[in-house]
This record gives structure tokens, C-alpha cells and sequence, in this order.
């Protein structure tokens, strides 16, 4: 339960092409949502920004790079 008595929203998976494989990305709905703003405001690809990401993640799992990378976003 959230910190309200609410129930935390499910996870939502996507499909996505990375370096010529297929897999499968699993964040909460909110997250996605600041993703596709996050692409929208570079002028690219839901694709590309997760991507991009990805090249960037270090030993960081592909989904927490996503999640901070919206949460640095959502913060400035």
C-alpha cells in the first residue's frame, strides 16, 4: 500500500529494440510518462532516449537509469 492507503500503480512493460535486440522494459506508468516528455522536449524517440540511456547506464540496471534520468528531468 502507498503512504495514503492507496495501491502502488503496476508496472507497464514495453518492447524496445536496443543495439539490434529485443527486450523488454518494465516502469510504472508515471515513469513512462516523464519518458515520453523527456523524449518529446529532445525532439526524438521514446526509442532513442531509452537508448541513449542505456549507453549510458554503467552497471546501473537499464530500468533504475531510466527512473533517475526522470527524475532528474521532472526536477529541474
Amino acid at each position: 500500500m502507498g503512504c495514503l492507503g492507496e495501491t502502488m500503480p503496476r508496472l507497464r512493460k514495453r518492447s524496445i529494440l536496443l543495439a539490434g535486440h529485443a527486450t523488454s522494459l518494465a516502469l510504472e506508468p508515471e515513469f513512462w510518462a516523464v519518458m515520453e516528455e523527456m523524449a518529446s522536449a529532445e525532439g526524438t524517440s521514446l526509442a532513442a532516449l531509452v537508448a541513449r540511456l542505456d549507453q549510458g547506464r554503467g552497471e546501473r540496471p537499464l530500468a533504475s537509469a531510466c527512473r533517475v534520468a526522470s527524475l532528474a528531468f521532472a526536477r529541474r
